[in-house]
């Protein structure tokens, strides 16, 4: 079967070619690196902040930046994709990683340091999509949640080890060791990609649209600038309500652009398909609560348990291994069973998590919260594939990249979002305090919110999960 120019392979017995595995592969490899990067300095904000002589609002902004120049880049990646080689893209994805690798390697103030971020940011921010795109036009479908739960895997366990990778590094050598190591795993990446990549671009009419694409960097960004701000020593109701304001201002004028006349920056076609748009958002839901939640935890351990950036990365290492394994696994259920039996399990799953963090935060230990943390991610990575296999299974094929860049577009700004809205609500009550013991009570006071506000947002997946899960078995 053959939809304009890509060649999907639908049949039972098709083959899975070497050169399919390996394109797959270096997708995946570049992504991973980029990933694991987003979260691997949260555990060095401490060092960091006193090493560059910047606050922990502003040091906070070398992962919420990074997120958000990835959420921008994957805005863009659906038009990318239809119009140039994807061979081509993935090769300047690697050159945009390499350039920012060294730069973050070399950096001699926060703004050097800052910089390189965001320039790797724009390199994940091509190959994520590249890699669901990737499988989505050459798996078979009937393999395609296997394929998608690994590639899933890739995406949900490597922000939760950024903590324990970077932590560990910082403890036992330099916080710039966390980017030299990963260098040559771009290099792999750049050679497997430029033998094996070979899918053509599927070609489209309208023009890049630069305008809308500066409506939503204006959107995005004054609603994360928004949520910072709450949490700063000098709040005021101005300083977080007017960009607030602006960025509402902005995403309705980008809406109405985006939407008319013969350009445009990424089509939301597929959210007026109802399935897809509740699956959307609790995909991105998902990564907020995923990367929130790899935000905090080591943070809270780091001040409230007073253990070493190793230890408060280690914490998050048990429930990384066992979302890893759980990801292809869901895959594997969802081809047999379908969607919704892993999808209302790992939900379900979550919101139990989230009840003990809430209940248990005046005597956790470290290991308590190792034992809290694996559970959760046992329900987000049951979940996090099926949920846009799910999207793309109640889509025609012919927006498979629109789908692809937008649930990747979404889920990175959540998780730009959940460390951004999470860091600031501890920072909001730790700038209330002038000595140590009422800092720590503090960051207790912090995390204790985040926990409810995390809650809340499970306990709502679950009723979107159910009846998403009612309004398909109506369609059949």
């Amino acid at each position: 079967m053959f939809t304009e120019g890509f060649i999907i392979n639908s049949q039972t017995d098709q083959p899975i070619t070497l050169q399919t595995k390996l394109a797959i592969l270096a997708t995946a490899l570049l992504s991973f690196c980029g990933v694991l990067l987003e979260t691997s300095m949260n555990v060095t904000f401490p060092e960091l902040s006193k090493l560059f002589n910047v606050p922990l609002d502003i040091i906070q902004w070398i992962t919420t930046g990074y997120l958000l120049v990835v959420t921008i880049t994957m805005s863009m990646t659906a038009f990318l994709l239809k119009k140039f080689p994807i061979k081509n893209l993935f090769l300047v994805a690697v050159l945009l990683f390499i350039v920012g690798d060294v730069l973050s390697v070399i950096a001699t103030n926060f703004p050097i340091l800052l910089a390189g971020r965001l320039i790797q940011a724009g390199a994940t921010g091509l190959s994520m999509p590249m890699m669901y795109h990737v499988i989505f036009n050459t798996i078979p479908g009937y393999k395609i949640g296997t394929y998608i739960g690994i590639a899933s895997m890739v995406i949900s366990f490597a922000p939760a080890l950024g903590p324990t990778y970077g932590g560990a590094l910082s403890y036992l050598t330099s916080w710039r060791y966390i980017f030299v190591i990963v260098l040559p795993l771009a290099i792999v990446a750049a050679f497997l990609g430029y033998k094996t990549i070979d899918l053509k671009p599927q070609g489209i009419k309208k023009k890049f649209d630069f305008f809308a694409l500066l409506l939503m960097s204006v959107t995005f960004f004054s609603f994360v600038w928004s949520a910072s701000r709450f949490g700063t020593k000098d709040m005021q109701l101005l300083n977080w309500l007017l960009p607030l304001i602006i960025g509402l201002v902005a995403l309705v004028a980008f809406i109405f652009v985006n939407q008319a006349g013969d350009s445009e920056l990424i089509s939301f076609k597929p959210l007026t398909n109802r399935v897809v748009a509740l699956d959307a958002f609790t995909y991105m839901s998902l990564m907020f609560i995923n990367i929130g939640i790899s935000f905090v935890i080591p943070i809270y351990a780091e001040i409230v348990f007073g253990v070493s950036p190793l230890v408060a990365g280690m914490i998050l290492l048990p429930g990384s291994i066992i979302g890893a394994v759980t990801s292809p696994l869901s895959g594997m259920v969802y081809d047999k069973y379908g969607a919704f039996k892993p999808i209302l399990t790992g939900i379900c799953t979550m919101t139990l998590a989230m009840i003990l963090f809430c209940v248990s935060e005046s005597w956790a230990t470290s290991i308590w919260l190792t034992v809290l943390f694996t559970i959760l991610r046992f329900g987000v990575n049951l979940c996090f594939s099926n949920t846009i296999s799910n999207a793309q299974a109640n889509a025609p094929r012919l927006q498979t990249a629109d789908i692809s860049s937008t649930f990747n577009m979404l889920q990175q700004y959540a998780g730009s979002l959940g460390t951004t809205i999470l860091a600031s609500v501890i920072s909001l009550h730790q700038n209330q305090t002038t000595n140590h013991h009422d800092y720590v009570a503090a960051t207790m006071t912090g995390g204790r919110i985040d926990y409810l506000i995390l809650l809340v947002l499970t306990v709502s997946l679950v009723a979107i999960g159910v009846y998403n899960w009612n309004l398909q078995r109506e369609k059949k």
